[in-house]
C-alpha cells in the first residue's frame, strides 16, 4: 500500500513538472501576446495619426507612420463642412444613435426569446429550423439585397426607420450564438425556477439571461458595430433619415482636398463602437470568471 502511494506521488510530481512552464517560457508567451496586441492596435493608431497629418504628409511617398507637424486642421475642415449642410448635423447623429441602439436592444431581446425554446423545449422540427438558421449564416448582404428591397417596398418601409431597424433585428447570428450558450445551462436550474412558480418569460429574463451574460454582451458588440457602420442607402432616400456614415462619406468624397477631413471622419466613426467594445469586454471577462454553472 505504501509503495503504491509513493508511485502515485511520484507520477503526480512528474506530471506537474511536465505541465509547468519555466520563466523563459512565460516570457516567450508574453512577447508573442504583445506582438499580437501590437499587430491589432497599429491600424487604429495609424488612423488616429492620419487624422492629425497635414495634407502634404498624407500623400508623402514613401508613407510615414508618425506625424511630423500635428494639426487640428482636418477636424476644423470637417466641422466647417458639416455646418454648411442643408440638414443639421445633429439630425444625422440622432439617426445613427437611435437606429443603432434600438436595433441592438431588439436584436438581443428577440434572439434570446427565439433561442430559449429552441434550446430547452422539445419543439417538432426544431433541428430542421436550426439547420435553416445555420444555413442562413452563409448568405451575405449582397445576396439578400434584392429580396430585402422587394420586401421593404411592398410593406411600405422605404424611407422609414423600420427599414434600418428590422433587418438587423432578424439577423440569424444572434439566434445562433444565444442558442449555443443557453444549451449549456443545466436543465435543473430551469426546472427549479418552474417549481417556484416562474413562467417562461420570467425564467428567461430572470434566470437564463443573467447566466448567459457573456453571450448577449458579445452580441451587443457585434450588433452595434454592424448597425452603426451601415449606410442603408438601398432603403433610405430621404435626406433627413440618412445615417451618419453615409453623410460623412458624401461630404468627404469630393476629391483629394478633403482626404484629411475623411481621415478625421473615420476617427469620429470609430469612437462609439470602440467605447461599446471596451465597456462590454470588461463585463464579459468578469462574468466568464465568476459565472461558472455546474450540475
Amino acid at each position: 500500500m505504501a509503495l503504491n502511494l509513493k508511485l502515485l506521488r511520484h507520477r503526480s510530481t512528474n506530471h506537474t513538472k511536465k505541465i509547468s512552464r519555466s520563466g523563459w517560457g512565460n516570457l516567450l508567451v508574453l512577447v508573442f501576446l504583445l506582438l499580437l496586441a501590437a499587430f491589432s492596435i497599429l491600424p487604429f493608431i495609424f488612423a488616429i495619426l492620419q487624422s492629425f497629418k497635414p495634407l502634404d504628409e498624407i500623400f508623402i511617398f514613401p508613407p510615414r507612420f508618425f506625424v511630423n507637424r500635428p494639426s487640428l486642421e482636418n477636424y476644423y475642415l470637417l466641422s466647417q463642412l458639416t455646418k454648411n449642410m442643408w440638414v443639421p448635423f445633429s439630425r444625422y447623429s440622432f439617426n445613427s444613435v437611435f437606429v443603432s441602439i434600438t436595433a441592438t436592444v431588439l436584436h438581443v431581446v428577440f434572439a434570446s426569446m427565439c433561442a430559449y425554446p429552441l434550446a430547452k423545449f422539445k419543439i417538432p422540427g426544431s433541428k430542421m429550423i436550426f439547420n435553416v438558421i445555420v444555413l442562413s449564416l452563409l448568405f451575405t448582404g449582397e445576396v439578400t439585397a434584392i429580396p430585402s428591397f422587394i420586401l421593404m417596398s411592398r410593406t411600405g418601409m422605404i424611407n422609414n426607420y423600420l427599414a434600418l431597424i428590422l433587418p438587423p433585428v432578424a439577423s440569424s447570428l444572434g439566434l445562433f450564438l444565444m442558442k449555443q450558450f443557453i444549451e449549456q445551462m443545466p436543465d435543473s436550474i430551469i426546472e427549479a425556477a418552474r417549481v417556484d412558480g416562474s413562467g417562461n418569460f420570467r425564467t428567461l429574463f430572470s434566470v437564463v439571461m443573467p447566466s448567459v451574460r457573456p453571450a448577449w454582451l458579445t452580441l451587443i458588440i457585434f450588433s452595434f458595430q454592424g448597425v452603426w457602420n451601415r449606410e442603408g442607402l438601398e432603403f433610405i432616400y430621404n435626406e433627413e433619415l440618412k445615417m451618419l456614415p453615409t453623410v460623412l462619406r458624401q461630404i468627404t468624397s469630393s476629391g483629394i482636398a478633403r482626404s484629411g477631413a475623411a481621415a478625421a471622419a473615420a476617427v469620429l466613426l470609430m469612437i462609439p463602437p470602440i467605447t461599446i467594445f471596451i465597456l462590454s469586454q470588461s463585463n464579459i471577462i468578469e462574468t466568464m470568471a465568476h459565472s461558472g454553472i455546474k450540475e
